[in-house]
């Protein structure tokens, strides 16, 4: 946040490389960690899935069982990401990890976090394999048609805005999202991003899809497309730490956030009404302290001195 991004696993590598992008690689690929690395992938046997059956309310399973499994995409500083420094789960860090393991406390269980690319941990959750997601979620109609959305529990109007990066040679070209009409415009899958790119790009060349918003980045890099619509802050991250690149965001220009999009949401198993209602109380329990905000700004710190921005 290995030189190589193009992979989910080569990530906390490139955060102990200083994050040099002297030469990038394939994208759009997740390879499966070498063996005897301890992560947990989609297709661990022993999960929450196992249990679903034997009650019909998640939040009592969990209490039962005495922990929560949360799925997350940890490679979104400073929401999730991984510290080279430490070991085992506690190697996962960021504000999100934070508010994922003050949920479990309230709860009175261990947390344990499962490490999934971005379109798996929303299937995952979905499907009910995992208790929750906590990864930097923003709602959406498809998101909250598929699962129960948390109440909003992080917005920055400042901080938290979306728009182009673009190569610096198209700064000139590209000002805003009418100028991508014959461009090749890149999103993560499954993201907010990619809302914005279906209502509010009137056209473009053509869509490409990548499941890291790290190789869309690259993709731009590499010329393979011109544009990718993303978060700034995971862009100006990226951008501080690779000061060579050749890109930045195009100034002056920001998609539009509405109301029911503002807030980082957690996502839950559709009709899991109860426990929904138990992370709102806790949610509002760490908003009134305003834990959150002061998370965000610890854990943006802490990426710096990675080396991750």
């Amino acid at each position: 946040m290995k030189r190589r991004l193009g992979n989910r696993w080569g990530l906390a590598a490139v955060v102990m490389a200083g994050l040099m992008m002297s030469g990038c690689s394939a994208l759009g690929t997740v390879e499966t960690p070498p063996a005897g690395t301890g992560e947990v992938l989609a297709t661990t046997q022993e999960s929450a899935e196992e249990t679903a059956a034997a009650s019909g309310n998640r939040l009592e399973q969990i209490k039962e069982r005495g922990y929560l499994e949360v799925a997350t995409e940890p490679y979104f500083a400073p929401n999730e990401f991984i510290d080279p420094t430490r070991q085992g789960d506690d190697k996962y860090v960021g504000a999100d990890i934070e508010l994922a393991r003050y949920i479990a406390d309230s709860l009175g269980v261990e947390c344990r976090i499962v490490p999934l690319e971005f379109t798996a941990v929303l299937s995952s959750v979905t499907e009910g394999k995992y208790d929750m997601a906590i990864s930097a979620l923003a709602y959406t109609p498809t998101r909250a048609e598929a699962m129960e959305l948390s109440d909003g529990y992080y917005y920055d109007a400042d901080a938290t805005w979306y728009g182009l990066l673009v190569r610096e040679e198209d700064l000139d070209e590209i000002k805003s999202a009418d100028d991508l009409g014959d461009k090749t415009v890149v999103v993560q899958s499954g993201s907010l991003q990619e809302l914005f790119l279906q209502q509010q790009v009137p056209a473009c060349k053509e869509e490409k899809r990548v499941s890291a918003t790290t190789d869309g980045f690259l993709m731009v890099q590499e010329e393979k497309a011109d544009a990718c619509i993303t978060a700034a802050t995971t862009a100006q991250l990226f951008l501080d730490a690779n000061p060579d690149c050749g890109m930045a965001l195009v100034d002056g220009f920001r998609f539009v956030v509405d109301e029911t999009t503002q807030g980082t949401r957690i996502g839950m198993k559709k009709g899991e009404t109860e426990l929904a209602a138990e992370v709102n109380r806790i949610i509002a329990e760490v908003t009134e302290k305003g834990l959150y905000k002061e998370w965000y700004q610890e854990y943006s710190e802490y990426a710096t001195s990675l080396g991750i921005n």
